[in-house]
């Protein structure tokens, strides 16, 4: 009797692990039959609202539905993250994340717990997007040398503006830190205003991203001094690394990822990954991409799990540096 119990619970659990399976590739096989939307956690017309509009036009495209963006912003990215961190995880709601929205927001509001390993599955990796510093047109110094000499002679003399908590803040931050220098940081709203200010001779450098920085080096209003990669960049190949300035440990980027709610079938995870790293290869994604200075990151979504254990506790040292907090 006892054996024919256990056989017969066991058939029942074959049956069921059968029905789940075929269920879940009746699943992949369908999706997705309705549109997808797609949260951006900013405001639209800035650079990660673009990129996620290219993203999911692309994606329409290639999936045959639509692909809505949702800008959902306001405290420091986290209405947005945690909006979609509530939705059914079914593969139709969906965050265009970043380093800020994913790695630094969860360092900068520790009490609204906030952790993108805890709410999220990783989709895929979508691209980098590159820092360079730069110092304002009275700064004598043409070299990160040279601006170390500078502000040690003019201790507390010097200052940097970026909005609190961006990579600006948070890399400047570091450079000034690990140069041992003594300047103050000013907070701004954003980094149009706080470059308007370094042209102005208001601050005296920053360490910003290339798209806001390149067309002021370009026309000689910004002097660029080092990029924060491991290798230069070919729009300024005279300008050196950090890596060659002496600062080994200044080569980071931001970044931008697709992420879904936690619990998202591993099918359609797999089927959105695969529509993302088709466009990424493609000559007209790689071309929108470097309109903005930034580079394709493709990658399977076990390889952006793995980038953001990697990249989180970076991102969270530097806002620990800074003395960030969100408001």
């Amino acid at each position: 009797m006892i054996g024919r119990r256990a056989l017969l619970a066991s058939g029942i659990a074959f049956g069921m692990a059968c029905g789940a399976g075929f269920a879940t590739q009746a699943l992949a096989q369908s999706y997705p039959d309705k549109p997808i939307k797609m949260i951006v956690p900013f405001p639209p017309g800035g650079p990660i609202d673009t990129m996620a509009r290219l993203t999911g036009q692309d994606l329409s495209t290639r999936l045959g539905q639509q692909v809505v963006v949702e800008n959902r912003p306001g405290a420091g990215s986290t209405i947005g993250y945690k909006a979609a961190a509530a939705a059914d995880p079914d593969g139709y709601t969906l965050l265009f994340g970043s380093s800020g929205s994913l790695a630094v927001a969860p360092a900068l509001y520790p009490s609204l717990d906030i952790d993108p390993l805890k709410h999220f599955t990783p989709v895929a990796t979508t691209s980098l997007l590159p820092h360079v510093m730069v110092v304002g047109p009275g700064v004598p110094a043409n070299t990160v040398a040279e601006f170390v000499a500078y502000a040690k002679a003019n201790a507390g003399k010097l200052n940097y503006g970026a909005g609190l908590g961006t990579p600006p803040h948070l890399l400047s931050t570091l450079f000034k830190t690990q140069a041992g220098l003594d300047i103050t940081y000013v907070p701004y709203k954003g980094s149009a205003p706080s470059v308007t200010d370094l042209l102005g001779g208001q601050t005296h450098f920053t360490i910003d991203g290339m798209l806001i920085l390149i067309p002021q080096v370009k026309q000689g209003k910004l002097r660029a001094l080092a990029v924060a990669r491991p290798e230069r960049w070919p729009d300024l190949p005279n300008v050196p690394t950090f890596v060659e300035s002496g600062f080994p440990d200044l080569v980071i980027d931001a970044w931008t990822g697709v992420v879904a709610p936690k619990g998202t079938p591993a099918p359609v995870i797999a089927r959105l990954n695969a529509a993302i790293n088709e466009g990424l290869k493609t000559e007209e994604i790689k071309a929108a991409l470097t309109k903005f200075s930034a580079l394709p990151k493709a990658g399977s979504p076990q390889e952006f799990d793995a980038f953001l254990r990697e990249q989180l506790p970076k991102w969270a040292s530097m806002v620990k540096l800074a003395g960030a907090k969100g408001e």
